[in-house]
């Protein structure tokens, strides 16, 4: 279970065990479920369908709701909070990130995978030839999903903005080479996964191979006072 994707981001995670983790627009709850082995995990979804379809082999708590669910919650009570593909979407994401820094323990961590844009450029141009989508990017308006819905992208300094309290402590790429191997058949192979999740790894923290990732994977951390 999981896809190559996953694979990467769980080992760019680390090692993590015997923590209280917050996953934050779950989605399907693939990383919930995974991190809950070894984790006290609280995953949030707004959409109720979704939950509904979720991976739930390990036992977490799930919790059908958004910002509002977070204020139930007190002060540092995280470790580690996950915020996956999700502020490109979210109307109150500067809400969301103050909210994030007021539940994160002072020796904890966030994970945020955002859309980086010149990555998404290439992906417009190489795979889907879609030169109008490119274009508009490199104008710097938002994007779309394949269902229409609205991509706002933001700069990865956007979050040290959005919330003072934080700062970048590292930044990783994410889907460098993957998304370009068109064979089908070769991605379901596990050997091939393993040697690209190897090849990802070892590139995902150099510089030239971040401009062009697809999304680029942050680890956010509390400014020392």
């Amino acid at each position: 279970m999981g896809t190559v994707s996953k694979k990467i981001t769980w080992v760019q995670l680390g090692d993590i065990k015997g923590k209280k983790i917050l996953d934050f627009g779950s989605g399907l709850g693939i990383t919930a479920n995974h991190l809950a082995i070894h984790n006290d995990v609280v995953a949030i979804e707004p959409c109720e369908e979704t939950i509904n379809n979720r991976y739930c082999d390990n036992a977490y708590t799930q919790i059908c709701g958004d910002i509002k669910s977070l204020k139930q919650f007190e002060n540092q009570f995280f470790d580690v909070i996950i915020c996956h593909n999700v502020f490109e979407y979210a109307r109150e994401r500067k809400d969301i990130i103050k909210e994030f820094s007021r539940l994160l323990k002072s020796d904890g961590f966030i994970s945020i995978i955002k859309h980086n844009v010149p990555g998404r450029v290439m992906q417009m141009v190489v795979l889907l030839n879609d030169f109008e989508h490119a274009e508009k990017l490199l104008k710097g308006e938002n994007g779309k999903t394949e269902s229409a819905d609205l991509i706002h992208y933001y700069d990865d300094t956007d979050i040290e903005k959005w919330c003072n309290h934080l700062k970048i402590d590292k930044k990783m790429g994410l889907r460098t080479f993957w998304d370009l191997q068109q064979n089908q058949e070769i991605q379901k192979d596990l050997e091939w996964q393993r040697k690209m999740i190897e090849m990802e790894l070892k590139v995902s923290e150099v510089r030239e191979y971040q401009d062009i990732a697809f999304f680029s994977h942050l680890i956010l951390k509390r400014k020392k006072v």
